[in-house]
Protein backbone atom coordinates (compact mmCIF):
# COMPACT_ATOMS: atom_id res chain seq x y z
CA UNK A 1 0.00 0.00 0.00
CA UNK A 2 2.99 2.33 0.48
CA UNK A 3 4.69 1.82 -2.64
CA UNK A 4 1.15 2.48 -4.46
CA UNK A 5 0.67 5.32 -2.17
CA UNK A 6 4.02 7.00 -3.49
CA UNK A 7 3.07 6.37 -7.08
CA UNK A 8 -0.27 7.92 -6.86
CA UNK A 9 0.89 10.82 -5.38
CA UNK A 10 -1.55 10.46 -2.09
CA UNK A 11 -0.73 9.22 1.42
CA UNK A 12 -1.40 5.73 2.97
CA UNK A 13 -3.98 7.15 5.02
CA UNK A 14 -6.02 8.51 2.22
CA UNK A 15 -6.35 4.67 0.68
CA UNK A 16 -6.71 3.00 3.83
CA UNK A 17 -10.01 5.51 3.85
CA UNK A 18 -10.93 4.33 0.52
CA UNK A 19 -10.55 0.88 1.77
CA UNK A 20 -12.78 1.32 4.37
CA UNK A 21 -15.62 3.20 2.74
CA UNK A 22 -15.41 0.50 -0.28
CA UNK A 23 -13.80 3.06 -2.74
CA UNK A 24 -10.98 1.09 -4.01
CA UNK A 25 -9.66 -2.08 -2.06
CA UNK A 26 -6.81 -3.66 -2.60
CA UNK A 27 -7.79 -7.46 -3.21
CA UNK A 28 -4.84 -9.30 -3.99
CA UNK A 29 -2.52 -10.93 -1.54
CA UNK A 30 1.33 -11.14 -1.48
CA UNK A 31 3.52 -14.43 -0.89
CA UNK A 32 3.43 -12.91 2.67
CA UNK A 33 -0.05 -12.88 3.18
CA UNK A 34 -0.32 -9.10 2.72
CA UNK A 35 -2.91 -7.78 1.08
CA UNK A 36 -1.71 -5.68 -2.09
CA UNK A 37 -3.59 -4.02 -5.18
CA UNK A 38 -3.96 -6.11 -8.59
CA UNK A 39 -3.76 -4.47 -11.70
CA UNK A 40 -7.37 -3.92 -11.48
CA UNK A 41 -7.40 -2.69 -8.63
CA UNK A 42 -4.90 0.01 -9.76
CA UNK A 43 -6.89 0.77 -12.50
CA UNK A 44 -10.01 1.42 -10.25
CA UNK A 45 -8.28 3.62 -7.92
CA UNK A 46 -6.42 5.58 -10.55
CA UNK A 47 -10.16 6.45 -12.33
CA UNK A 48 -11.06 7.47 -8.23
CA UNK A 49 -8.26 10.06 -7.79
CA UNK A 50 -8.29 11.39 -11.03
CA UNK A 51 -12.32 11.68 -10.53
CA UNK A 52 -11.44 13.48 -6.75
CA UNK A 53 -8.32 15.46 -8.44
CA UNK A 54 -10.90 17.00 -10.70
CA UNK A 55 -13.57 18.03 -7.80
CA UNK A 56 -15.80 15.26 -7.70
CA UNK A 57 -17.07 14.13 -4.12
CA UNK A 58 -16.94 10.86 -2.97
CA UNK A 59 -20.56 9.94 -3.16
CA UNK A 60 -20.38 11.16 -6.93
CA UNK A 61 -16.73 9.07 -7.52
CA UNK A 62 -18.32 5.67 -6.16
CA UNK A 63 -21.43 6.26 -8.86
CA UNK A 64 -18.93 6.97 -11.53
CA UNK A 65 -16.46 4.07 -10.98
CA UNK A 66 -19.62 1.77 -9.97
CA UNK A 67 -21.00 1.95 -13.45
CA UNK A 68 -20.92 -1.47 -14.27
CA UNK A 69 -21.80 -0.26 -18.40
CA UNK A 70 -18.35 2.05 -18.25
CA UNK A 71 -15.04 0.32 -18.71
CA UNK A 72 -11.61 2.11 -18.42
CA UNK A 73 -11.29 3.27 -22.04
CA UNK A 74 -14.90 4.90 -21.37
CA UNK A 75 -13.37 6.55 -18.18
CA UNK A 76 -10.69 8.07 -20.18
CA UNK A 77 -12.73 9.13 -22.84
CA UNK A 78 -14.46 10.98 -20.35
CA UNK A 79 -11.58 12.39 -17.92
CA UNK A 80 -9.90 13.22 -21.34
CA UNK A 81 -13.31 15.35 -22.09
CA UNK A 82 -13.57 16.91 -18.57
CA UNK A 83 -9.91 17.66 -18.49
CA UNK A 84 -10.42 19.58 -21.80
CA UNK A 85 -13.22 21.58 -20.61
CA UNK A 86 -11.12 22.53 -17.88
CA UNK A 87 -8.58 23.42 -20.15
CA UNK A 88 -11.09 25.83 -22.29
CA UNK A 89 -11.96 26.95 -18.82
CA UNK A 90 -8.41 27.82 -17.97
CA UNK A 91 -7.47 29.34 -21.64
CA UNK A 92 -10.44 31.79 -21.27
CA UNK A 93 -9.32 32.65 -17.92
CA UNK A 94 -6.12 33.59 -19.17
CA UNK A 95 -8.00 35.71 -21.85
CA UNK A 96 -9.85 37.49 -19.57
CA UNK A 97 -6.26 38.63 -17.36
CA UNK A 98 -5.17 39.37 -20.92
CA UNK A 99 -7.78 42.31 -21.58
CA UNK A 100 -7.74 43.53 -17.72
CA UNK A 101 -4.13 43.81 -18.45
CA UNK A 102 -4.32 45.55 -22.00
CA UNK A 103 -7.08 48.21 -20.24
CA UNK A 104 -4.92 48.72 -17.36
CA UNK A 105 -1.78 49.49 -20.11
CA UNK A 106 -3.68 51.76 -21.68
CA UNK A 107 -4.88 53.69 -18.75
CA UNK A 108 -8.99 52.56 -19.15
CA UNK A 109 -10.76 52.13 -16.15
CA UNK A 110 -11.72 48.76 -15.25
CA UNK A 111 -15.12 48.00 -13.89
CA UNK A 112 -15.93 45.65 -10.68
CA UNK A 113 -18.05 43.57 -12.83
CA UNK A 114 -14.83 42.84 -15.24
CA UNK A 115 -12.36 42.42 -12.26
CA UNK A 116 -14.60 39.31 -11.34
CA UNK A 117 -14.33 38.36 -14.75
CA UNK A 118 -10.86 36.22 -13.80
CA UNK A 119 -12.11 34.84 -10.52
CA UNK A 120 -14.73 33.14 -12.16
CA UNK A 121 -18.07 34.86 -11.66
CA UNK A 122 -18.08 35.53 -15.31
CA UNK A 123 -16.00 32.97 -16.36
CA UNK A 124 -17.47 31.09 -18.36
CA UNK A 125 -19.22 33.97 -20.88
CA UNK A 126 -15.91 32.93 -22.72
CA UNK A 127 -16.82 29.62 -23.25
CA UNK A 128 -20.78 28.94 -23.13
CA UNK A 129 -22.17 31.23 -20.39
CA UNK A 130 -23.88 33.40 -22.72
CA UNK A 131 -25.79 30.44 -24.43
CA UNK A 132 -29.10 30.87 -22.80
CA UNK A 133 -28.59 34.80 -23.68
CA UNK A 134 -27.85 34.54 -27.46
CA UNK A 135 -28.06 30.93 -28.59
CA UNK A 136 -31.30 30.59 -28.89
CA UNK A 137 -33.39 28.12 -31.16
CA UNK A 138 -33.82 29.19 -34.88
CA UNK A 139 -36.99 28.11 -35.97
CA UNK A 140 -36.36 27.99 -39.58
CA UNK A 141 -33.13 26.09 -38.49
CA UNK A 142 -35.26 23.76 -36.38
CA UNK A 143 -37.66 23.07 -38.92
CA UNK A 144 -34.94 21.76 -41.17
CA UNK A 145 -33.44 19.24 -38.39
CA UNK A 146 -37.48 18.18 -37.46
CA UNK A 147 -37.96 17.33 -40.73
CA UNK A 148 -34.81 15.21 -40.99
CA UNK A 149 -35.74 13.58 -38.16
CA UNK A 150 -38.80 12.01 -39.92
CA UNK A 151 -41.06 9.95 -38.08
CA UNK A 152 -38.68 8.91 -35.05
CA UNK A 153 -39.88 8.51 -31.48
CA UNK A 154 -37.07 7.86 -29.24
CA UNK A 155 -33.90 10.60 -30.17
CA UNK A 156 -30.44 10.94 -28.57
CA UNK A 157 -29.30 14.06 -28.52
CA UNK A 158 -25.53 14.01 -28.65
CA UNK A 159 -23.68 17.25 -27.33
CA UNK A 160 -26.85 18.73 -26.56
CA UNK A 161 -25.67 21.95 -24.40
CA UNK A 162 -28.39 23.94 -22.97
CA UNK A 163 -30.89 21.52 -24.90
CA UNK A 164 -31.40 24.11 -28.68
CA UNK A 165 -32.97 22.27 -31.11
CA UNK A 166 -34.54 19.22 -29.20
CA UNK A 167 -37.80 18.07 -30.14
CA UNK A 168 -40.59 18.47 -27.84
CA UNK A 169 -42.63 15.79 -29.50
CA UNK A 170 -40.59 13.01 -28.92
CA UNK A 171 -38.92 10.76 -26.34
CA UNK A 172 -35.99 12.32 -25.53
CA UNK A 173 -32.44 11.58 -24.17
CA UNK A 174 -29.71 14.39 -23.64
CA UNK A 175 -26.22 13.59 -23.64
CA UNK A 176 -23.82 16.23 -22.24
CA UNK A 177 -20.00 16.52 -20.72
CA UNK A 178 -20.13 20.01 -19.67
CA UNK A 179 -21.63 20.58 -15.90
CA UNK A 180 -21.51 24.34 -17.16
CA UNK A 181 -23.54 23.71 -19.79
CA UNK A 182 -26.06 21.00 -18.04
CA UNK A 183 -26.80 23.35 -15.42
CA UNK A 184 -28.13 25.65 -17.85
CA UNK A 185 -30.84 23.20 -19.21
CA UNK A 186 -34.42 24.65 -18.70
CA UNK A 187 -36.52 23.22 -16.18
CA UNK A 188 -38.45 19.86 -18.37
CA UNK A 189 -36.30 19.46 -20.78
CA UNK A 190 -35.22 16.47 -21.67
CA UNK A 191 -33.12 14.13 -18.99
CA UNK A 192 -29.34 14.76 -19.49
CA UNK A 193 -26.79 12.23 -19.12
CA UNK A 194 -23.13 13.27 -18.39
CA UNK A 195 -21.04 11.75 -21.01
CA UNK A 196 -18.66 12.11 -24.29
CA UNK A 197 -19.87 11.73 -27.77
CA UNK A 198 -17.03 9.36 -27.85
CA UNK A 199 -18.28 6.87 -25.55
CA UNK A 200 -22.17 6.76 -25.20
CA UNK A 201 -23.36 4.69 -22.44
CA UNK A 202 -25.81 3.10 -24.52
CA UNK A 203 -26.38 -0.39 -26.39
CA UNK A 204 -26.14 -0.41 -30.04
CA UNK A 205 -29.35 0.61 -31.95
CA UNK A 206 -31.19 1.98 -28.30
CA UNK A 207 -32.83 4.88 -30.83
CA UNK A 208 -34.73 5.75 -33.34
CA UNK A 209 -32.26 8.50 -34.14
CA UNK A 210 -29.26 10.29 -33.05
CA UNK A 211 -28.62 13.87 -33.48
CA UNK A 212 -26.15 16.33 -32.96
CA UNK A 213 -26.32 20.08 -33.39
CA UNK A 214 -23.33 22.25 -33.98
CA UNK A 215 -21.44 19.99 -31.67
CA UNK A 216 -18.89 17.88 -33.46
CA UNK A 217 -15.83 20.50 -33.71
CA UNK A 218 -15.67 20.52 -29.75
CA UNK A 219 -15.29 16.24 -29.41
CA UNK A 220 -11.81 16.06 -29.04
CA UNK A 221 -12.80 12.83 -31.77
CA UNK A 222 -14.74 13.73 -33.63
CA UNK A 223 -14.86 10.69 -36.07
CA UNK A 224 -15.27 8.18 -32.78
CA UNK A 225 -17.96 10.43 -32.02
CA UNK A 226 -19.69 9.82 -34.78
CA UNK A 227 -19.29 6.44 -35.12
CA UNK A 228 -20.78 5.85 -31.53
CA UNK A 229 -23.71 7.50 -32.81
CA UNK A 230 -24.06 5.65 -35.48
CA UNK A 231 -23.50 2.19 -33.07
CA UNK A 232 -26.68 3.47 -30.43
CA UNK A 233 -29.13 4.78 -33.29
CA UNK A 234 -31.05 3.30 -36.55
CA UNK A 235 -30.22 6.60 -37.93
CA UNK A 236 -28.39 9.24 -37.67
CA UNK A 237 -28.90 13.15 -37.56
CA UNK A 238 -25.96 15.88 -37.80
CA UNK A 239 -25.61 19.69 -38.07
CA UNK A 240 -22.19 20.48 -38.36
CA UNK A 241 -19.68 22.41 -41.26
CA UNK A 242 -18.08 21.96 -44.36
CA UNK A 243 -14.67 22.22 -45.05
CA UNK A 244 -14.52 20.23 -48.49
CA UNK A 245 -14.88 23.30 -50.69
CA UNK A 246 -12.58 25.05 -52.47
CA UNK A 247 -11.89 28.17 -50.36
CA UNK A 248 -14.50 27.65 -48.09
CA UNK A 249 -12.41 30.55 -45.83
CA UNK A 250 -13.02 33.03 -48.06
CA UNK A 251 -17.20 32.10 -48.13
CA UNK A 252 -17.96 34.92 -44.49
CA UNK A 253 -16.82 38.22 -45.00
CA UNK A 254 -15.69 37.88 -41.20
CA UNK A 255 -13.51 35.08 -42.28
CA UNK A 256 -11.82 36.12 -45.32
CA UNK A 257 -11.32 40.01 -44.05
CA UNK A 258 -10.80 39.79 -40.42
CA UNK A 259 -10.08 36.45 -38.89
CA UNK A 260 -8.13 34.50 -41.34
CA UNK A 261 -6.78 32.31 -37.88
CA UNK A 262 -10.78 30.85 -38.19
CA UNK A 263 -9.04 28.30 -40.60
CA UNK A 264 -6.29 26.84 -37.72
CA UNK A 265 -9.11 26.57 -35.51
CA UNK A 266 -10.65 24.16 -38.22
CA UNK A 267 -7.51 22.92 -39.34
CA UNK A 268 -7.47 19.18 -37.81
CA UNK A 269 -11.30 19.14 -37.98
CA UNK A 270 -12.52 16.30 -40.15
CA UNK A 271 -13.85 16.76 -44.31
CA UNK A 272 -17.53 16.90 -44.83
CA UNK A 273 -17.09 13.92 -46.90
CA UNK A 274 -15.41 11.73 -44.24
CA UNK A 275 -17.76 12.62 -41.94
CA UNK A 276 -20.59 11.73 -44.26
CA UNK A 277 -19.08 8.32 -44.98
CA UNK A 278 -18.38 7.54 -41.42
CA UNK A 279 -22.48 7.50 -40.61
CA UNK A 280 -23.48 7.28 -44.51
CA UNK A 281 -25.13 10.31 -44.93
CA UNK A 282 -25.93 12.49 -47.86
CA UNK A 283 -25.31 16.78 -46.64
CA UNK A 284 -27.83 19.01 -47.16
CA UNK A 285 -27.32 23.19 -47.18
CA UNK A 286 -28.36 24.43 -43.94
CA UNK A 287 -28.87 28.28 -45.10
CA UNK A 288 -28.89 31.01 -42.65
CA UNK A 289 -31.32 34.00 -42.30
CA UNK A 290 -30.69 37.20 -42.03
CA UNK A 291 -32.55 37.65 -38.66
CA UNK A 292 -31.22 34.19 -37.35
CA UNK A 293 -32.02 34.21 -33.72
CA UNK A 294 -29.56 31.42 -33.19
CA UNK A 295 -26.46 33.29 -32.65
CA UNK A 296 -24.14 30.78 -33.88
CA UNK A 297 -20.80 32.27 -35.48
CA UNK A 298 -22.43 33.16 -38.75
CA UNK A 299 -25.67 34.21 -37.37
CA UNK A 300 -24.60 38.21 -38.21
CA UNK A 301 -23.61 38.21 -41.48
CA UNK A 302 -25.71 41.18 -42.08
CA UNK A 303 -25.85 42.55 -38.88
CA UNK A 304 -21.82 42.96 -38.79
CA UNK A 305 -22.19 45.44 -36.04
CA UNK A 306 -22.86 42.42 -33.22
CA UNK A 307 -19.94 41.14 -33.71
CA UNK A 308 -18.51 44.17 -31.82
CA UNK A 309 -20.61 43.15 -28.76
CA UNK A 310 -18.22 41.22 -26.60
CA UNK A 311 -21.25 39.23 -24.99
CA UNK A 312 -22.39 38.15 -28.87
CA UNK A 313 -18.72 36.79 -29.27
CA UNK A 314 -18.34 34.96 -25.71
CA UNK A 315 -21.55 32.83 -27.25
CA UNK A 316 -19.29 32.10 -29.63
CA UNK A 317 -16.67 28.76 -29.34
CA UNK A 318 -14.40 30.88 -32.11
CA UNK A 319 -13.00 33.57 -30.65
CA UNK A 320 -11.76 31.55 -27.76
CA UNK A 321 -9.75 29.58 -29.75
CA UNK A 322 -8.16 32.30 -31.68
CA UNK A 323 -7.28 33.80 -28.55
CA UNK A 324 -7.26 37.23 -27.42
CA UNK A 325 -5.02 39.47 -30.07
CA UNK A 326 -6.49 38.17 -33.03
CA UNK A 327 -9.76 38.85 -31.66
CA UNK A 328 -8.95 42.62 -31.05
CA UNK A 329 -7.78 42.82 -34.16
CA UNK A 330 -10.39 42.04 -36.06
CA UNK A 331 -13.04 43.71 -34.09
CA UNK A 332 -11.27 46.95 -33.99
CA UNK A 333 -10.80 46.52 -37.84
CA UNK A 334 -14.23 45.67 -38.42
CA UNK A 335 -15.51 48.87 -36.24
CA UNK A 336 -13.48 51.13 -38.09
CA UNK A 337 -14.59 49.76 -41.70
CA UNK A 338 -17.93 49.71 -40.31
CA UNK A 339 -17.23 53.62 -39.20
CA UNK A 340 -15.72 54.17 -42.73
CA UNK A 341 -18.62 52.54 -44.55
CA UNK A 342 -15.78 50.01 -46.33
CA UNK A 343 -17.69 47.33 -45.40
CA UNK A 344 -20.39 48.15 -46.49
CA UNK A 345 -18.98 48.98 -49.67
CA UNK A 346 -17.34 45.61 -49.65
CA UNK A 347 -20.31 43.69 -48.71
CA UNK A 348 -22.89 45.55 -50.63
CA UNK A 349 -24.87 42.26 -52.70
CA UNK A 350 -25.59 41.20 -49.02
CA UNK A 351 -28.20 43.57 -48.57
CA UNK A 352 -30.94 42.01 -49.93
CA UNK A 353 -30.42 38.78 -49.11
CA UNK A 354 -32.47 36.90 -46.77
CA UNK A 355 -30.42 34.27 -46.42
CA UNK A 356 -26.86 32.80 -46.84
CA UNK A 357 -24.98 29.44 -47.55
CA UNK A 358 -22.32 29.88 -45.34
CA UNK A 359 -20.79 26.27 -45.26
CA UNK A 360 -23.41 24.80 -42.76
CA UNK A 361 -24.92 21.70 -43.77
CA UNK A 362 -27.11 18.69 -42.29
CA UNK A 363 -25.83 15.36 -42.64
CA UNK A 364 -28.99 13.04 -43.05
CA UNK A 365 -27.68 9.10 -42.49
Amino acid sequence: MGRVAELAGVSVRTLHHYDEIGLARPSARTASGYRAYSAGDVERLREVLAYRRLGFGLREVAELVGDSSTDAVAHLRRLRALLLERRDRADAMVAAIDRELDARAKGVKVTPEEQLEILGARLYDAIGGAYTATRRTDPRIAAQILDALGDARTVLNVGAGTGSYEPTDREVTAVEPSEVMRSQRPAGSAPCVAAAAESLPFEDHSFDVAMAVSTVHHWGDPMAGLREMRRVARRVVVLTFDTDEPGWQDRFWLTRDYLPEFATVLAEFPSLSRMADAIGARAEPVPIPWDCTDGLFEAYWRRPGAYLEEHVRRAMSVWTRVGPDAEQRAVRSLGNDLESGRWAERNSDLAHLDTADLGLRLLIG
